[in-house]
């Protein structure tokens, strides 16, 4: 049986892996060692931080809903509370965008749900 040698596959391994730390600071993208745990981390924070997303861009939302809304008078958990009584189903995405964008759409959409 032929013996067996495993350069080509290490130094596509390594090669794979510089092209992913490409760009890190330091010996974290030059050494090995650091490079593999540079690797890791980075991709646990961005797995953690694509659902992190998710809750800051809804906070910023409903700040964003909240000042248009104080702006007309009422607050941001009444208006809420008002759009589910009267079945409003516009989130709060949707809300922000258009308090943004269009403030006279929005005046009419609390107008409605006070």
């Amino acid at each position: 049986m032929p013996r067996v040698k495993r350069g080509v596959g290490h130094v596509k391994k390594r090669r794979a892996l510089h092209k992913r730390v490409k760009g890190f600071e330091g010996g974290r993208k030059t050494l090995i060692k650091l490079a593999k745990t540079a690797d890791t981390k980075a991709g646990a924070y961005a797995y953690s931080d694509r659902r992190k997303k998710k809750r800051t861009m809804r906070r910023l939302w409903q700040v964003r809903i909240n000042a248009a809304v104080r702006a007309l008078g009422t607050t941001y958990s009444h208006f809420i509370g008002d759009c589910k009584k009267k079945d409003v189903e516009i989130d709060r995405k949707v809300l922000s965008q258009i308090a943004q964008d269009q403030p006279k759409v929005f005046e009419k959409i609390v107008e409605f749900v006070k």
